[in-house]
């Protein structure tokens, strides 16, 4: 448990800094919104190519991989819908919960897996983002069209970010870089990966920044539910499917890391832009980014890391 907590520890401390940046407004509004936009668009992915350009993918379970995580995200989003009038929400307020159960942050994720595993954890990390980011965006965007707070423009739009994800996007270039036997000749190497070393530290920052403390006045059924699935349920199943496939020690640890994440904070501006509830999003990323500095740990202390 300690070896856990000392892994895990810092990337929660930088979580906590970036919260009291944001209450105290510092540097200010303007300045995090274009940092989240450099860390999205550029470091996230520098760090994405270089990591998947020069790994060994061949070491990862691609396959047993995609079956533990994938089984359980397409699981729990069937269950979700299956309950849905059991949980007596509206439409807007059940993409909330679908986003709150299902997505889940990529930075704490990767920041997490090289903290517990080093470079063999960043690239099963790697493989985990580049199998989930699509799936998850799919999901999301047919659960706001099932639920019909999503217009035919929204569509088009929503459809248009989905190609143009710049995490699909990288995780495709460093796949084809890898396969290829390209990777990143010369400087390119170097550069990339410098780049993509200031993704995490800054990731996790901008994570801080972007909770909402007052959104935790809200507890409802809604609440209840995501937090269920996303801190409970879903770690739970993941962990069981990844024993019994006989996951490799790093695989297992980081595909149970995956399952037990916090939301994404960016469901707050999905929901925002696509209909669904807003403040019910905020106090889903807000309370569960909380919690799973209490839950990961443990859940990877059961799973013997």
């Amino acid at each position: 448990m300690q070896g856990v907590a000392d892994a895990l520890g810092p990337l929660f401390l930088l979580i906590l800094l970036g919260a009291a940046l944001g209450r105290l407004r510092q540097p200010n509004g303007e300045f995090w919104a274009q940092l989240e936009k450099v860390i999205y668009f550029l470091l996230f992915p520098a760090m994405l190519v270089a990591t998947l350009a020069t790994a060994n993918v061949g070491e990862v379970p691609v396959v047993r991989l995609a079956l533990a995580l994938l089984g359980g995200m397409l699981a729990f989003s069937a269950l979700l819908w299956v309950f849905q009038r059991r949980l007596s929400l509206q439409p807007a307020a059940f993409t909330s919960v679908f986003q709150g159960a299902l997505r889940f942050n990529t930075y704490v994720g990767v920041a997490g897996a090289a903290a517990l595993h080093g470079s063999s954890g960043a690239t099963v990390a790697a493989v985990a983002v580049a199998l989930m980011v699509p799936v998850v965006n799919v999901l999301c965007v047919a659960s706001f069209i099932a639920a019909g707070t999503l217009g035919p423009s929204s569509l088009g739009k929503s459809l248009a970010a989905l190609v143009r994800n710049p995490l699909i996007i990288a995780c495709l270039v460093g796949i084809g870089l890898n396969l290829s036997g390209i990777g990143l000749p010369g400087w390119s190497g170097a550069t990339v990966e410098l780049l993509g070393r200031a993704a995490l530290p800054l990731g996790l920052v901008a994570v801080g920044v972007a909770l909402r403390p007052q959104a935790l006045l809200r507890v409802d059924r809604g609440v209840w539910a995501a937090n269920l699935v996303k801190l409970v349920l879903m770690p739970a199943l993941v962990l069981g499917v990844a024993l019994l496939l006989g996951l490799d020690a790093i695989s297992r640890d980081v595909a149970l890391l995956f399952a037990a994440l916090p939301t994404a904070t960016s469901a707050y501006i999905l929901a925002r832009q696509l209909g669904g509830d807003a403040e019910l999003m905020a106090a889903l990323i807000t309370g569960q980014t909380l919690l799973a500095m209490l839950t990961l740990p443990v859940w990877l202390h059961l799973a013997g890391s």
